[in-house]
C-alpha cells in the first residue's frame, strides 16, 4: 500500500517476488533500531535467506495451482526458534516487532502436537505486588491464545480455596469460541487471600481424572503450568504437596496410561522455590523463576516464560518417528486479506546431528474459499470443523528426551540454578539444544538498504501520484535487486546445518504445491 489514501493506494502492500524478514520487538536492539541484539538471530535471517529463490518459485507454481479455483496462493512461512519470521509474499507493516512468531496458534501446535493443558493460577493477595497480577492475567491469556483445535484446556485458579475457571467439569477443546469465553473470564479475575498449594493441585487433578475417566482428552500430552509468587500460608505443607503430585503423576500412568508433566513459575524474589523446583524436576518438566529484576533468559518478562513450556514438547518430537508430524489451525480471518483461511504447519528439525535440532516451523495458508469449491461444505460448518479437529488429532508424536537434553534446556533458560542434577558432569555433559553460533562476524545492521533510503513509502514501493488516478505503479520504477519492500544484506552466508535443505525438505514433504485435503 503506498499513498495518505488507503482507497486510491496502488497494490504494494506486498511483493511476491522476494520474501520479508521480522523479528519481535523484544529481540530487538531497541524501540527505534530493528536489529537484532542476539547475533543468533541475525544467522537465522542470513542462512534462511538461501530459501529466498525456492520460495519465490514455488509461490509461482501455487498461483498456477490455486488459479483452477479462482483464488490467489496464501502466504507460506518459516518461524525459526528464536523468533524469527520469514515469509512470502513479502507484505509491508507500519509497525515494526509487532509479529511474534511464537505467541501463534500455527507454531505452537506444530512444535508441540496435540496436548492436554491445565493453567493453575494464583490469585492470592501478594500477587498484587509489582503488577504481577496483571501480567499474569496477560500470560495466561496468550497461553490460552497459542492454542488450537487439537488442544484441551481449563483454567484453575487458587487462593485459600481453588475452583476451576466458568465452573467446567472436564477439559474443553480450545476452539475460538471456547478460548474467547475463558479469556473473558481471565480478564475478570480479583485477588483473594491467602495461598493454598495443595488444594490448588488437588482441584487440578481431581479435573484430570474427570476428564480421563470419560476420555474426553486429546490422548496425548498432558500439562500443567503452575504459577505463584507466594509461599504456602496455609492447608497441607510442602511435604504433603510434594507427595500429592508423586502419587497423582504415577495413578494416571498406571491407570490411564498418561503422562503428566508440571512446568512451575515462580514470580518475584519472594516466591517459593523449593516445591515449585521439586514438583517439576519430579514430572520432568520446567521450573522457570522470573524475578522482579532478573538476568535470565527471560528477565521479567513472565509471558514469554509461561508461553514457553513448548519447548520441551518441540526437543523431544525431534526423534520417535515423527517424521511426518503436521497441525492445522481452527478457520480464521487472515490479517492481511482480511479473508477466511485455515493453516498448515510442521515442525523443522536438522536431523544431520544428534540429538535433533529443533529450528522452527514451516507453514502455508490455504483460503477457505478454495477449500469450498474443493470439497462441496460450507467453510463455517461443524463439518468442516471436525474435518480439522480430525486432521490435527489424528496422531499423537513421541516425546523422547534424554534427561541430560532436558536439563540443558532447563539450564539454556535459567541458568545452573533451574537444572534438576540429571547429569554427574553437571553443564558440561549437555548435549547441544540449540543450533550453535557460527561465526564472530555476523553484520551489525541486517536491514541495510541503501538503494531505498530517504525515499518515502510510496517512493520506495514503486509507485507515483496521478492527480486524477492517485497512486499508481510506476512504469520507470528501477527494479531493486534486494526487493520491493525489504532488502536484507548479510555479509556472510552461514550454513553450519545445512539448513536450507531441511526446509525444503520439509515443505515439499508437508506443504507441497498440490494442496490435498482428504
Amino acid at each position: 500500500m503506498c499513498g495518505d489514501d488507503k482507497r486510491k493506494a496502488c497494490n504494494a502492500s506486498w511483493d511476491m517476488t522476494t520474501s520479508k524478514v521480522s523479528i519481535p520487538a523484544a529481540l530487538s536492539v531497541d524501540a527505534n533500531k530493528y536489529d537484532p541484539r542476539d547475533p543468533r538471530v541475525t544467522e537465522s535471517v542470513c542462512y534462511t535467506g538461501l530459501a529466498e529463490t525456492y520460495l519465490v518459485e514455488k509461490f509461482s507454481r501455487d498461483e498456477a495451482f490455486w488459479s483452477r479455483y479462482n483464488v490467489t496462493p496464501g502466504w507460506t512461512y518459516f518461524g525459526a526458534h528464536d523468533g524469527m519470521f520469514r515469509q512470502i509474499p513479502a507484505t509491508y507493516r507500519e509497525k515494526c516487532g509487532s509479529y511474534d512468531p511464537h505467541r501463534r496458534p500455527w507454531f505452537v501446535a506444530a512444535s508441540s502436537g496435540p496436548k492436554d493443558i491445565v493453567l493453575v493460577l494464583d490469585v492470592s493477595g501478594s500477587m498484587g505486588g509489582y503488577g504481577r497480577f496483571g501480567l499474569m492475567k496477560e500470560a495466561a491469556i496468550t497461553v490460552i491464545e497459542t492454542l488450537s483445535v487439537a488442544d484441551k484446556v481449563a483454567v484453575v485458579i487458587f487462593g485459600t480455596n481453588a475452583r476451576v475457571l466458568n465452573g467446567q467439569e472436564l477439559l474443553v477443546r480450545a476452539t475460538k469460541e471456547n478460548k474467547d469465553t475463558l479469556i473473558a473470564a481471565v480478564k475478570k479475575l480479583r485477588l483473594g487471600e491467602n495461598t493454598n498449594f495443595h488444594r490448588a493441585f488437588l482441584e487440578a487433578f481431581s479435573l484430570l481424572e474427570r476428564t480421563f475417566q470419560v476420555e474426553s482428552t486429546t490422548g496425548c500430552h498432558v500439562a500443567v503450568l503452575f504459577m505463584t509468587d507466594g509461599t504456602i500460608t496455609t492447608g497441607p505443607g510442602s511435604n504433603e504437596v510434594i507427595q500429592l503430585v508423586e502419587e497423582k503423576r504415577e495413578e494416571f500412568l498406571t491407570d490411564f496410561g498418561r503422562t503428566m508433566t508440571i512446568f512451575s513459575f515462580s514470580l518475584g524474589n519472594r516466591a517459593d522455590e523449593a516445591v515449585t523446583k521439586t514438583i517439576a524436576c519430579s514430572t520432568g518438566g520446567i521450573w522457570i523463576p522470573v524475578g522482579d529484576n532478573d538476568s535470565n533468559l527471560y528477565g521479567n518478562d513472565i509471558i514469554s516464560a509461561m508461553s514457553s513450556y513448548y519447548k520441551l514438547f518441540a526437543l523431544g518430537m525431534g526423534d520417535g518417528g515423527n517424521d511426518d508430524f503436521v497441525a492445522w489451525v481452527e478457520p480464521h480471518e487472515f490479517f492481511h486479506r482480511k479473508r477466511m483461511g485455515t493453516t498448515v504447519s510442521a515442525p523443522v528439525y536438522d536431523r544431520s546431528v544428534t540429538p535433533h535440532l529443533f529450528l522452527g516451523v514451516v507453514a502455508i495458508d490455504a483460503y477457505m474459499e478454495a477449500l469450498e469449491r474443493i470439497l462441496g461444505e460450507d467453510a463455517m460448518s461443524s463439518n468442516m470443523l471436525q474435518r480439522f479437529v480430525d486432521l490435527s488429532t489424528a496422531r499423537c508424536p513421541k516425546i523422547e528426551l534424554a534427561a541430560c537434553q532436558l536439563d540443558a534446556l532447563r539450564f539454556s533458560g535459567s541458568g545452573d540454578r533451574t537444572t534438576c542434577g540429571s547429569c554427574t558432569d553437571g553443564s558440561k555433559a549437555f548435549g547441544d539444544i540449540v543450533p550453535k553460533r557460527c561465526s564472530s562476524n555476523t553484520p551489525s545492521q541486517i536491514w541495510a538498504n541503501t538503494d531505498v533510503k530517504g525515499k518515502k513509502y510510496f517512493e520506495r514501493a514503486c509507485c507515483h501520484s496521478d492527480l486524477d488516478e492517485g497512486p499508481k505503479p510506476s512504469e520507470v520504477c528501477k527494479v531493486l535487486d534486494t526487493g520491493a519492500i525489504v532488502g536484507i544484506s548479510c555479509a556472510t552466508v552461514f550454513v553450519a546445518f545445512c539448513t536450507i535443505l531441511v526446509i525444503r525438505r520439509r515443505m515439499k514433504s508437508h506443504v507441497s504445491d498440490q494442496t490435498h485435503v482428504n
